[in-house]
């Protein structure tokens, strides 16, 4: 039986009346249903679409508003674009199919051969490989600068500086930039401003609004929320969203499926809940780990000892989000790097694995994981030692997770 006119515009909500909060739009905002009503947004696995004649299929493919082709747009590949958007306060965004080739798409829709870029040295060692390394040889030049030193991004800013890109909090030293800040200093010398929103996630805090002219994601990590997919994504003006980057993906197809926007579509509707709730278990690991002999120093933006923590608090929504990291006392750095390593392998209830995000706490040793391949001085620079462990933090019980993380920390 097909539906009513008057009946299917009931169904159909995709127009929701404004003002909605961040917890609403990450529930309701999608493409509208489709003829059947369904309550839980379709998932269409399909790489073509038929067009009604020649003429239309013609419109379609110059003006790529509609459907054509998987690789530049699908349904549920939009409903998550649509999402995400308005979760960051965007005029829109662009999936891709991993955080990193989200970074890709930015540096190649907006930067040519001879331009300058500002960035934090505290990134994500991939982050940095691809600045510093892999662009480079087309003449693209990156100065890498600490994160929280404004004076240092000032200095490093030349005339053909372009973009200006921060990842905040850090992987993993959870160091902070002032984003209202750096966005100033940007705009002053002419360039853009991208964050890495990945560990706040829009559940804690929108950089757009802080004066950020792109935000970035790894939809991998918290957007997903259960480690099962690989995703990404860039948020923005509509100007550079759909003008800029649109063409660039749809020729170089760093493009999201369908199947991974549904799942991260549906981990956006439990996002709030989850940060709130992982940050909460968070504060209490860090506490925790402050008061244990072994540990010489926590870094966590939610405790008063990380200095940044008042900037922290003004941009992150009065959290410090679900990941910490903490370093072990060793008098060389071989022996910090057996504490390390036995810390690990001591626990039964973590996962030792390299992704964060996830309901499961997992821990890692960042030095020879996810900054394993950067050079030993640009890893240092960034303040990565061996005695370092990253740990994010899951939804299992407070006491669980310490008594697991104690079976290595206890004198031996």
């Amino acid at each position: 039986m097909s539906l009513g006119d008057d009946e299917a515009a009931r169904i159909a909500r995709a127009q929701l009346p404004g003002g909605l909060r961040p917890e609403t739009l990450a529930v309701r905002t999608a493409l509208a249903p489709s003829q059947h009503g369904e309550n839980s947004e379709g998932l269409f696995l399909t790489s073509a679409y038929m067009q009604p004649d020649s003429a239309t299929s013609a419109r379609r493919f110059a003006e790529m508003q509609d459907f054509t082709y998987s690789r530049t747009s699908n349904p549920t590949v939009r409903s998550f674009e649509m999402r995400l958007a308005a979760m960051e306060g965007a005029e829109a965004a662009v999936a891709t199919s991993t955080g990193m080739s989200a970074i890709l798409l930015l540096i190649m829709g907006l930067l040519k051969s001879g331009d300058h870029v500002v960035c934090s040295r505290s990134v994500f060692g991939s982050t940095i490989g691809l600045f510093g390394k892999e662009f480079a040889k087309f003449g693209v030049e990156t100065s890498f600068v600490s994160q929280t030193d404004l004076a240092e991004w000032r200095a490093a800013l030349r005339p053909n500086t372009r973009l200006l890109f921060a990842e905040t909090p850090t992987n993993p030293l959870t160091e902070v930039c002032d984003i209202a800040a750096l966005a100033e200093l940007a705009h002053g010398a002419g360039a853009l401003l991208t964050v890495d929103n990945t560990y706040s996630s829009p559940a804690l805090q929108r950089p757009l609004a802080l004066g950020a002219d792109l935000v970035m994601h790894a939809g991998t990590k918290f957007l997903d929320g259960q480690g099962r997919v690989m995703a990404g994504a860039l948020c923005g003006p509509r100007k550079f969203i759909v003008d800029v980057f649109g063409p660039v993906l749809r020729t170089a197809g760093m493009t999201l499926s369908p199947f991974n926007a549904w799942v991260v579509l549906k981990g956006l509707e439990t996002l709030a809940i989850r940060m709130k709730a992982q940050s909460e278990s968070a504060l209490a690991v860090a506490r925790w780990l402050e008061r244990q002999p072994a540990v010489s120093r926590v870094h966590y933006p939610g405790l008063a000892s990380h200095p940044q923590h008042e900037l922290a608090m003004r941009q992150q929504s009065g959290q410090g989000g679900a990941v910490l990291s903490f370093e072990l006392h060793g008098d060389t750095p071989e022996k910090a790097r057996e504490a390390a390593f036995h810390l690990i392998d001591s626990t039964r209830v973590l996962s030792i694995a390299t992704n964060l995000g996830d309901t499961k706490s997992i821990i890692t040793h960042p030095a020879t994981t996810s900054h394993g391949r950067l050079p030993e001085a640009q890893r240092l620079a960034a303040g990565i030692g061996q005695g370092l462990v990253r740990l994010s933090v899951g939804l299992e019980h407070v006491d669980d997770i310490t008594d697991d993380l104690l079976r290595g920390l206890a004198p031996r």
